[in-house]
């Protein structure tokens, strides 16, 4: 108590209290942050991410380039056929999943070799995943995977040309994504876009 009393006469030891009492309890104290209440929180990207012209430039270059050696004019990987019965709250966590396994099963195989800009497209992908990494979905799963069930047979029944289509593709995927999980989905009673 003494020691207290003493302390409390000197604004320096009020200062080494402060510092060596209370900060770190403040620092470790397990309030949510401002927001994280809240699910649909944790499945929102900051526009920014988007807008750098850099890595959209070179994911845009890259499809291109490999856009024209697809032959396949018929098929889609990527597009509103993927979000069909999928709520709009959703949306980013089916593109996180979509983006997983397009960066695994696509940029990051043989194929990274072949084209200008893979790795740094992939990595710029995989840091969006990364943020997206509790990102969860609401309600029944079973059309998200379907909608990826589908997405990954195509690609499959392609054979070599379904990761020529993938990446010939990726500007929709960063499109897609943009959209899905850059603007608040709409509250219930809004009609959803197919």
């Amino acid at each position: 108590m003494a020691s207290l009393q003493t302390l409390s006469k000197s604004f320096p030891g009020w200062v080494f209290f402060c510092c060596c009492c209370c900060l770190p309890l403040l620092l470790t104290s397990s309030l949510p942050l401002k927001g994280a209440s809240a699910a649909h929180h944790t499945c929102r990207l900051r526009k920014i991410n988007f807008q750098q012209p850099y890595i959209r430039n070179r994911t845009y270059t890259l499809a291109k380039t490999v856009h024209a050696s697809d032959k396949d004019t018929d098929n889609r990987l990527i597009g509103q056929q993927l979000f069909v019965n999928i709520k709009e709250n959703n949306r980013c966590y089916l593109m996180k999943r979509v983006v997983e396994f397009v960066v695994k099963d696509v940029l990051l195989t043989e194929v990274k070799n072949q084209y200008p800009y893979v790795e740094e497209v992939a990595q710029f992908l995989a840091s969006l995943t990364s943020e997206l990494s509790s990102c969860q979905f609401s309600g029944k799963r079973e059309h998200i995977e379907k909608n990826l069930e589908q997405m990954k047979n195509k690609m499959e029944q392609l054979g070599e040309n379904g990761k020529t289509k993938a990446i010939g593709e990726l500007d929709l995927l960063f499109d897609c994504m943009e959209n899905a999980c850059t603007d608040v989905p709409k509250k219930g009673g809004n009609k959803k876009k197919n």
